[in-house]
């Protein structure tokens, strides 16, 4: 099975922006979608953003609308998530995830698997 192991988390202020990049153990090309979660302690599991390369197409939560940008790298074997703007409601643990199920874009959690380990993100004024 194809493991995803994210990076790019950290400690930004307010407005700044982070790269939060997923790295795959294997061929991604395969997968229907290529999603970002998010979930804070004792919180429910949210879906940020959501790519299908396959079908050309992008989704987002409309809390991240217009300043967070999902990109596949079917080469690489990577997805990121360009974080701009940030706010302190951002401030979480943040999933990749994939999936061979469709329809995916806008999917939740429970339709995703392969999940990544997380990587905290931490927004500060």
């Amino acid at each position: 099975q194809v493991q995803l192991v994210e990076s790019g988390g950290g400690s930004v202020h307010t407005g700044g922006s982070l790269r939060l990049t997923c790295a795959a153990s294997g061929d991604i090309s395969n997968f229907q979608c290529m999603a970002w979660f998010r979930q804070g302690p004792g919180q429910m599991r949210e879906g940020v953003a959501w790519v299908s390369q396959r079908w050309a197409m992008t989704q987002y939560d409309e809390s991240v609308e217009g300043r967070f940008t999902i990109s596949q790298d079917n080469a690489q074997n990577m997805v990121s998530l360009q974080m701009n703007n940030l706010r302190s409601d951002d401030t979480t643990t943040y999933y990749c995830a994939a999936t061979s199920a469709w329809p995916c874009v806008g999917a939740g959690p429970a339709r995703f698997g392969p999940w990544g380990q997380g990587t905290q993100v931490t927004v500060s004024s």
